[in-house]
């Protein structure tokens, strides 16, 4: 199966660029409540992921600024503590799988490493349950 198929594509999916601010970046997050979301360069490719617990810390490290300080902090001054690996477009399932066992969405980029969007755990494991529904029912019919 093409990994393709699980695809939410960029134009669907909540990012953060290089270029936002601390402030930006938190209130995207906290607008589509999502607790970690890409980070972009701004010609497009997946650099890593920013996560609530990245923000809550870079904060601390800041000194807690206020929502008018946090317009002039870049997100990239954030430390991250952990990107989440891409796949590439052609990936096979079974390289998607792997990521998606431990990630809870895994970034896709295109030959140039430009974002394309991401496939979710959530689609993934929709997919799989579906499956073994309808082998369920095949089963049952047989016998």
């Amino acid at each position: 199966m093409n990994i393709l198929f699980f695809l939410t594509p960029k134009s669907e999916v909540a990012y953060v660029r290089e270029d936002d601010t601390l402030r930006q970046a938190l209130e995207k997050m906290e607008h589509h409540g999502y607790a970690a979301v890409p980070l972009l360069s701004v010609d497009g490719k997946y650099i890593g992921t920013l996560t609530d617990g990245d923000v809550l810390w870079g904060l601390k490290r800041q000194g807690f600024p206020s929502l008018r300080e946090m317009e002039e902090i870049s997100v990239m001054e954030i430390r991250r503590r952990y990107d989440n690996r891409p796949v590439f477009a052609s990936e096979n399932m079974e390289g998607l799988l792997e990521k998606v066992t431990v990630q809870n969405f895994v970034p896709v980029v295109d030959d140039d490493k430009i974002f394309i969007g991401i496939v979710t755990r959530r689609e993934v494991l929709h997919y799989l349950a579906r499956q073994h529904q309808g082998s369920s029912v095949k089963k049952a019919v047989a016998r």
